[in-house]
């Protein structure tokens, strides 16, 4: 199997394919879509991908939190 990997914008609902590519490219293909749409904003925010929480660590806010290892352990 070839590959080819390269940068679009859909058109229309289509993604065309460079010019460079469309003489190698005349059989079935498979496509694997993957948008770019992650950006970093200034203060270090992350914006514009809508599920980055999962790629992220976990965060908890354990101030003023008060740990029994006793009461944690009862069964």
């Amino acid at each position: 199997m070839q590959t080819y990997e390269f940068y679009a914008t859909p058109e229309n609902g289509f993604i065309p394919i460079p010019e460079k590519y469309r003489d190698s490219i005349k059989r079935h293909v498979k496509v694997i879509v993957m948008d770019e749409k992650i950006t970093q904003t200034v203060d270090g925010k992350t914006e514009g991908f809508d599920r980055i929480d999962l790629l992220l660590p976990p965060t908890l806010d354990t101030r003023g939190w008060k740990f029994n290892r006793e009461e944690a352990n009862e069964r």
